[in-house]
């Protein structure tokens, strides 16, 4: 098959792994595969870029420079380069004066001339990002089957990539309460936005999957309309992601060989949607109840840590061996999130044998099997996250088989082969459409 994916970039978070393994494992299974994205990190040939376009030539050459400064890792870079884009573009710029979700982007149109041949099927990843016209999925779906892979619930609300404790969405997303949250809009469009979706799927023939039951169902109960809804879990790499020897872990790491350690990761960005405040928490109470215990953060330093004994922490790692050696040096990993579709770090930490404390939000549920290979507190209850941890500390040994059996489940190759499997029974319906 010729397969092409699309979505925001082709690396930063689990979206854009997740997009980018699923290439190369395509490739490897013998398939044409290509990763169409809005802005393009790695040198890899199968990866392309969508063109940009505009009317006022010198702000989309400023926005060029600021994109390639972007890919060297300036700060801020990024955000310079939307507004250049903005400035570039008067319709789009109109589009977020009004508070209108950004579909300006008249270079999609020219997405299939970039790809070396014509696709069989297009895999939609993450659509929002500022890079690509959604009304672009009723030509699509017109020629090609069309899978739309939610990560988050943006495709089913007004703006916003999760809705956290607002039911607006169910309705027409009157109202917005909350425009800043990620992407934020302007001024309150939210209703309109909503409508300009519902429209766009509705001449749209569209297949739609997700990695969790969780999100499913909210697709269904949205104005989404699908010709079918399917749930494949998003994969790791099962050759990383293993259990090993937690000694030489924690040798290679330079953490102490004898001590019980807790490990979390804190994200680089201040996010809504993760929970820190709890996880800040949740470290603290433990500290109190067991002073012996260490702590290991990977990421962003939590200020309110910051003096903590026994945190040895971990800038961000881009290495998934290195990742991989870190989960198998726990005894357990904590995990805290306001909003979830799935939780990539739960699965490769289970993976790797090491039982995890969660919060009990969207699909993380449907990870952890309670009790087996983890434990779940209710979200925002620090005192019960620190209470499953310590239990954990105490019974890592006896529940890391099972934690690596439930792990090795969410391979990349178990995805990759069910989509491949869903993709031939996608071109058989789609071509007996009537």
């Amino acid at each position: 098959m010729n397969i092409l994916q699309i979505n925001t970039a082709d690396k930063g978070g689990g979206a854009e792994g997740s997009a980018y393994n699923l290439m190369r494992s395509f490739i490897e299974a013998g398939h044409k595969s290509w990763l169409a994205v809005g802005t393009k990190y790695r040198d890899d040939k199968n990866v392309f870029e969508i063109p940009r376009s505009a009317p006022i030539w010198p702000f989309l050459a400023l926005s060029n420079v600021s994109r390639r400064l972007d890919r060297r890792g300036v700060p801020c870079a990024r955000r310079l380069a939307r507004i250049l884009d903005r400035l570039a573009n008067p319709a789009r710029l109109r589009e977020w004066r009004n508070g209108l979700e950004e579909f300006e982007f008249p270079s999609c149109k020219r997405l299939l001339d970039i790809l070396p041949g014509l696709p069989d099927i297009i895999h939609c990843h993450n659509l929002h990002g500022w890079f690509f016209d959604l009304r672009l999925l009723q030509t699509l779906s017109r020629r090609f089957p069309v899978i739309l892979n939610l990560r988050d619930t943006w495709p089913l609300a007004g703006h916003c990539a999760y809705f956290l404790d607002c039911d607006k969405w169910r309705n027409g997303c009157i109202g917005c309460p909350r425009i800043s949250l990620y992407p934020g809009i302007r001024k309150d469009a939210a209703a309109e936005n909503w409508k300009r979706k519902q429209a766009i799927y509705s001449a749209s023939r569209l297949y739609v999957t997700a990695p969790s039951e969780w999100l499913i169902e909210q697709a269904k109960q949205s104005m989404l309309s699908a010709v079918q809804y399917k749930v494949i879990p998003n994969g790791i790499d099962a050759n990383v992601f293993k259990p090993g020897d937690k000694a030489a872990a924690r040798a290679a790491l330079d953490l102490p060989a004898d001590s019980k350690l807790v490990m979390f990761a804190a994200a680089a960005a201040k996010t809504p949607f993760k929970d820190q405040e709890t996880l800040a928490d949740a470290v603290l109470d433990l500290h109190d109840k067991a002073p012996t215990l260490h702590f290991l953060c990977v990421g962003m330093e939590i200020p309110a840590l910051r003096n903590l004994p026994n945190m040895h922490c971990i800038s961000y790692i881009s290495s998934p061996p290195k990742m991989a050696n870190c989960y198998r040096a726990a005894d357990v990993f904590i995990h805290t999130a306001r909003a979830e579709a799935f939780g990539k770090t739960v699965t490769e930490a289970m993976a790797c044998g090491t039982p995890v404390a969660a919060t009990a939000v969207g699909g993380i549920p449907e990870q952890i099997t309670h009790g087996k290979t983890g434990l779940l507190s209710p979200m925002g209850d620090a005192a019960a996250l620190a209470q499953n941890a310590l239990e954990l500390c105490e019974n890592s040994t006896s529940m890391r088989d099972a934690c690596a059996e439930r792990g090795s489940q969410f391979s990349l190759k178990a995805q990759t082969d069910a989509f491949l499997n869903w993709y031939k029974e996608i071109i058989a319906d789609y071509g007996n459409r009537s």
